[in-house]
């Protein structure tokens, strides 16, 4: 999504992606092929992709066969990443064919497992974590083993004029990608401005009652250091049919704290970051997705907003 709108305004532009997804068509290729997990590293390209028909057919999704289940562009990231014998390498040859506007780079080349201590139970495994409910609000977090970060992630960083946290799972697909060993303090040592783009809603037993600062927090806690300069949330409220289909999981728009933010290192911003329009889900098969995005950021006013920021 916030590649997606960036690409319009900005050049250069490196998406940095986690590596920890387990679910799904990915999770079947990473358990039985071997590979690195290919699905979200997919999505990035698609959103920067230059051509609609190879974004279409990337996003394509088998409905039946032994390849049920699957979408084309992970099938042809596995076997990119098979030929060549180096995931980087296959999804540089990806960029190419896709006409990408960018550059996309894994967190980490390594395979690992994100871990959480929920009370005294040990849960592993990115989809078994979303699936339990936290007995403490603020988890212990790991990854094993231990990964190293992918030098030309770091190197991104480093080099980057301005860097944007989008939103996403807060402990499965960014704070994976915090607690690696020197992405931390990488972030610390950047000169780029950095902006954080605040969920949307709360995410029953994992972040209930979560203020627009309490997201924040909990990635400079993750990463180990105060980073943000930054936080941009939406402060337009859905509509109320859609707010009671969420309310009926348990999600809540996440909304600002009422006292001012005692962080003085970064500003919280708020702004219309909604879309006015519904995504309908290419997989007919997929009705969780489609509620799930029912409320959801507008890519263009997502990138106007970091537009301000910058000029």
């Amino acid at each position: 999504m916030v590649l997606s709108g960036l690409k319009k305004y900005f050049h250069d532009i490196t998406a940095l992606v986690a590596m920890a997804d387990d679910g799904g068509s990915t999770g079947e290729l990473r358990d039985e092929m071997g590979v690195l997990p290919p699905g979200d590293v997919r999505q990035c390209l698609v959103a920067l992709a230059h051509s609609p028909k190879v974004r279409d057919l990337f996003n394509f999704r088998f409905d039946s066969g032994s390849f049920k289940g699957h979408s084309f562009g992970n099938l042809f990231l596995t076997a990119l990443e098979k030929m060549t014998g180096d995931f980087r390498e296959g999804v540089k040859l990806a960029t190419e064919v896709l006409q990408v506007v960018g550059q996309v780079e894994p967190m980490t080349l390594d395979k690992s497992t994100p871990v959480i201590r929920n009370g005294k139970k040990i849960v592993r495994g990115q989809r078994n974590i979303e699936d339990t409910a936290f007995v403490k609000s603020r988890p212990q977090i790991w990854l094993e083993p231990n990964p190293t970060a992918n030098p030309n992630a770091l190197e991104a960083i480093a080099q980057a004029d301005l860097i944007v946290i989008a939103p996403g799972s807060l402990y499965t697909s960014l704070g994976v990608d915090l607690i690696i060993p020197g992405v931390g303090e990488a972030l610390a040592r950047a000169k780029a401005k950095k902006v954080y783009i605040c969920n949307l809603v709360t995410k029953p037993g994992e972040t209930d009652g979560f203020t627009v600062e309490d997201f924040a927090d909990e990635l400079e806690r993750m990463a180990g250091t105060h980073f943000l300069d930054c936080v941009v949330y939406n402060q337009n409220q859905p509509a109320r049919e859609l707010l009671k289909r969420y309310a009926e999981d348990g999600e809540k728009p996440v909304k600002a704290s009422a006292a001012k933010t005692k962080k003085p290192h970064y500003k919280v911003r708020g702004g219309d970051l909604l879309s006015s329009t519904i995504w309908k889900n290419p997989s007919k098969n997929d009705d969780l997705a489609t509620k799930r995005t029912l409320i959801r950021h507008d890519p263009d006013c997502v990138a106007q907003q970091i537009r301000k920021l910058v000029k």
